[in-house]
């Protein structure tokens, strides 16, 4: 079954941030993930919404974005991502 991460940053230093940007591609297309969607300008349609980059990973299974997730290779970059920004994710289940 499919699973989405839904992940939301806040970011504060765009520097640091951009070093992790500039790592993902070459960790991500290791694992089975497909990048739906990475926005900075959202439509807000209810509620507010202070974010920065909103972003939609589809993996075929939570085992496979967790693998993605845990990597040695994704760990050695996320440290850029989190001295630059503050995050909230979720992972959910697709429909079958």
């Amino acid at each position: 079954m499919s699973v989405y991460i839904i992940a939301r940053f806040k970011i504060h230093d765009r520097s640091e941030y951009d070093q992790y940007e500039a790592g993902f591609a070459e960790v991500f297309k290791k694992f089975d993930g497909k990048l739906l969607s990475v926005d900075e300008d959202p439509t807000v349609l209810m509620g507010e919404w202070d974010d920065t980059r909103s972003v939609i990973i589809e993996f075929p299974s939570k085992k496979s974005a967790l693998a993605w997730m845990t990597s040695a290779e994704y760990q050695a970059i996320s440290k850029h991502r989190n001295a630059g920004s503050t995050a909230n994710s979720i992972l959910v289940k697709g429909l079958e």
